[in-house]
């Protein structure tokens, strides 16, 4: 959710190659892991659904395709070319240009936000911290994805120490913030931000939207083929997944406990 670079946005040029490499079941890990757990996260009962960050809008369709009849789903999403994608596929979402630092909606306007795998591309994550938290409405759900800060932030890995016949996970400097551009395909450099679990935590229970459960997945098989030690990198996880639960005001819990208590 970097600032438009001329031309366009800086994912413009990476829409074609997502669509090819992530969508319509030619990933496995988005395919049978992420988007199944976004939409058990995001629950049956939410009725007004927010994908930030939304891309093609594979996990906007498949949430659009579960829950309640009168669920909406909108996705919203920087990259023109990501969303003309999103807009041909059709699925019953509506897709927005925006921005996650500048939600384009009132307070208090969704059940249920959902941000998956995108937040370590935003230049200012505490402002789309800030938006989400300030569009969800009391009682919502907020859906967070990362690549898990511990096991997959920078200078982490798998060693195979051949010197001392040692195979092992290394992880990199946690508490360190930084930046780097990985490429994950050639020709494709995508800037992946590094930061500890705290700093996605604390800035939304700030503002009361608190931490209710966490999720650390195995990779699937599929991803583990070609690993030299497939049993160590299964214990490994890739992902994690945080929901979290607006709270109402505090004017609300305190009339609440009073109800629950007959005022003692």
């Amino acid at each position: 959710m970097s600032e438009q670079a001329a031309g366009g946005h800086p994912w413009d040029a990476h829409a074609a190659w997502w669509k090819a490499t992530f969508t319509g079941g030619a990933d496995p890990e988005y395919d049978r892991e992420i988007v199944p757990l976004v939409r058990r996260e995001v629950g049956e009962g939410a009725r007004r659904v927010l994908d930030v960050g939304t891309g093609e809008g594979q996990v906007a369709r498949s949430l659009q395709a579960c829950g309640p009849a009168d669920r909406r789903v909108v996705g919203i999403d920087p990259s023109g070319a990501q969303l003309a994608f999103a807009a041909g596929a059709g699925g019953g979402p509506c897709f927005v240009q925006g921005r996650g630092e500048r939600l384009p909606f009132a307070d208090a306007t969704f059940d249920a936000v959902v941000c998956c795998l995108v937040i370590e591309h935003a230049d200012d994550p505490d402002a789309v911290l800030a938006e989400m938290a300030r569009v969800l409405a009391p009682g919502g759900r907020l859906v967070l994805l990362v690549n898990h800060p511990l096991y997959q932030g920078t200078g982490s890995g798998f060693i195979d120490d051949q010197i001392l016949g040692e195979r092992y996970w290394r992880v990199g400097p946690y508490l360190d913030e930084s930046v780097a551009y990985e490429e994950v395909d050639p020709g494709v450099a995508i800037a992946f931000a590094h930061r500890p679990l705290s700093r996605y935590v604390n800035p939304l229970g700030a503002r009361d939207v608190v931490l209710v459960r966490m999720d650390e997945p195995r990779p699937p098989a599929e991803l583990l083929a070609t690993s030299l030690d497939p049993a160590l990198e299964s214990a490994i996880p890739r992902l994690l997944s945080l929901r979290f639960e607006a709270r109402p005001p505090p004017a609300a819990r305190v009339r609440d406990w009073d109800e629950a208590t007959g005022g003692r």
